[in-house]
């Protein structure tokens, strides 16, 4: 049976999380990044036998790293130093605790834009000036503009935020582009963080985590996209062979966020929820190839070159009905109602990410979550179609 199946539509409606409740109930959610499966056996076992125990208390030791050591060289054949992580709550705060660390007050994070929103905010938050690098024209990383972005930034005090696999566009970026990438920034004084927490969502393409290609760089990564499992909140920084310093200066407050049971269901994850993974990533391959089977029949406006990783896609409806040049680039994580986004919410009634939230290159974009059930995938693209 295909794994989004499993739950009925009725049943997804009874939800409580935000991807069911932001919207009025006539509108198809096709947004935020949750997808509309049953959680791994191993992972509801383990997280039910730790209640039953009592085993609800702070979290300690290094079971999480292990865990997520063993996967990194069983799928990726790359090698984890348990000694150079950290656990925090999630991948977002682990980002913002870093950009504090290695940035004074008033320095520059550049991203590669469009990008996912919260690159912009948290660093706004931590009182820093956000530099964008855009993409190029086939939706890859420029090392042209991070070369030059980096340049403009290092006397400020700098880090590239990297986003991989690239949330929204699913870019997986390849060992040569990293490679690339950690030259810049060593040749900037520029430190690399980046996003892995889509990493075992990969369709076609081979993963390279950044902390195995830059011995001064770091990776944070989660199972709580993959497994979906975001509202079990830990995460852990992976640092490369020269950064033991800087995460033995992550103050010792941080290490408090992580919930005790959501390590224990994401060490099941990693260990114990693979076969679930990767019937997950079968039922997404399904989707995938649905879409586009159903934006050429139903809205052939809309273009979508399909990512290598990921349950997003990222439209492209510059050529439609519902383009609007004029929309605002500043749009926010929940400035869902701009451009096209904009029409399809009040038009079609399906809610989706507005581009312009990711910054540039976002313009006339809408991001789209493929992790649900194919009848709401086709219902959903019938609605676009209607009005694109």
């Amino acid at each position: 049976m295909h794994p989004f199946e499993r739950v009925s539509f009725a049943d997804l409606s009874q939800r409580t999380s935000i991807k069911w409740r932001f919207f009025e109930p006539d509108v198809l959610p096709m947004w935020v990044a949750e997808m509309d499966v049953l959680p791994a056996e191993a992972v509801t076992r383990a997280v039910t036998d730790a209640l039953g125990r009592g085993d609800t208390g702070y979290p300690f030791g290094t079971g999480y790293a292990e865990a997520f050591a063993r996967f990194a060289e069983d799928r990726w054949g790359a090698r984890v130093e348990v000694p150079r992580t950290a656990l925090v709550s999630d991948v977002m705060m682990g980002a913002f605790e870093l950009i504090r660390l290695l940035t004074p007050p008033g320095g520059r994070v550049i991203v590669p834009s469009p990008v996912y929103p919260p690159f912009h905010a948290y660093s706004r938050h931590a009182e820093r000036a956000v530099v964008e690098a855009p993409l190029g024209a086939d939706l890859r990383l420029d090392l042209a503009a991070i070369d030059q972005a980096c340049a403009a930034s290092a006397d400020a005090g700098a880090v590239l935020l990297l986003c991989n696999p690239h949330n929204p566009t699913g870019t997986v970026h390849t060992r040569a582009e990293l490679e690339a990438v950690a030259q810049i920034a060593a040749r900037h004084a520029v430190r690399v963080i980046a996003d892995e927490v889509h990493a075992p969502l990969l369709f076609d393409a081979e993963f390279t985590p950044y902390w195995s290609v830059d011995p001064r760089g770091f990776s944070i990564t989660s199972a709580s996209k993959a497994w979906n499992l975001a509202g079990l909140r830990t995460a852990l920084i992976v640092g490369g062979e020269d950064t033991g310093a800087d995460l033995a200066g992550i103050a010792e407050v941080v290490s408090h966020g992580p919930s005790h049971l959501a390590s224990i269901a994401h060490i099941a994850a990693f260990d114990d929820g693979r076969d679930w993974l990767d019937e997950v990533l079968g039922g997404l391959r399904s989707n995938r190839a649905l879409l586009a089977r159903l934006l050429a029949e139903h809205a052939p406006s809309i273009r979508w070159q399909p990512g290598e990783a990921t349950f997003l896609a990222w439209l492209d409806c510059s050529r439609t009905r519902v383009a609007d040049p004029g929309s605002r680039a500043d749009a926010g994580y929940v400035g869902l109602s701009t451009g096209p986004a904009k029409a399809f919410l009040e038009r079609a009634r399906v809610g989706l990410n507005a581009g312009e939230a990711f910054g540039t290159g976002g313009e006339n974009h809408v991001r789209f979550n493929l992790g649900t059930r194919p009848d709401v995938i086709e219902e959903a693209v019938r609605r676009m179609g209607s009005v694109a």
